[in-house]
């Protein structure tokens, strides 16, 4: 255990951000889960319409430093061509 004011001051600041960028982090996963979900039903519509609402999930955790924007590309990238895959 940390001694010194801000060391221990540290600890429950990185404990907050953590918990945080927790649920940012489930967030994302379960709009990602939609929009496969939608594409293994193969129900384009519904796909497209989840697609919308995951890049804008993803792009807000973007700008909250949770993840990289090369990740965030990656993963825009990956639910769009896996939607436009489909029939």
């Amino acid at each position: 255990m940390a001694n010194i004011k801000s060391a221990k001051k540290r600890i429950r600041t990185s404990e907050k951000r953590a918990e945080r960028n927790k649920s940012v982090r489930t967030s994302v996963k379960t709009a990602m889960k939609k929009v496969y979900a939608a594409v293994e039903s193969s129900d384009k519509a519904k796909a497209e319409e989840e697609l919308k609402s995951a890049i804008g999930v993803i792009e807000s955790a973007g700008s909250k430093g949770v993840y990289h924007k090369n990740n965030i590309s990656r993963k825009v990238s990956h639910l769009t061509k896996a939607v436009n895959k489909m029939a």
